[in-house]
């Protein structure tokens, strides 16, 4: 099983890299073969360099992010409750967020899926 501590430091790190504009640091976090579905019931990104570039047209939008709440970690789980903050076509909006990371032995994020949808969407039209 993939250590807590290890776990939790890589969402700590997601954050971080997701506001630093580096879908290079972003997907390093993720094994080769990863999967990443955000949001949930869209197409699957599958591999390291897709989900780089998932991650580069994110960040594209100025988007930041801010955990709300502690990180729940159990068994090759991570889970975590966040915002999605952005300043877009005039006007500041919100999208709150769980996603789940599931490790892998070297801790590496094997599978990525985010929990949203339009409810989740505050400030949009």
């Amino acid at each position: 099983m993939p250590d807590p501590t290890t776990m939790e430091a890589a969402v700590h790190e997601y954050v971080a890299a997701f506001d630093a504009g580096s879908s290079d640091r972003v997907a390093a976090l993720y094994a080769e073969d990863a999967t990443c579905e955000d949001p949930v019931g869209s197409p699957i990104h599958h591999g390291r360099e897709a989900i780089r570039a998932f991650y580069a047209g994110s960040m594209a939008t100025g988007a930041k992010l801010k955990l709300e709440g502690p990180i729940r970690v159990v068994g090759d789980y991570a889970v975590f409750a966040f915002s999605v903050n952005l300043h877009w076509e005039g006007s500041d909006k919100r999208i709150d967020v769980i996603d789940t990371f599931r490790f892998n032995e070297a801790g590496e994020v094997i599978e990525m899926r985010a929990f949203w949808g339009p409810t989740n969407m505050h400030g949009f039209a």
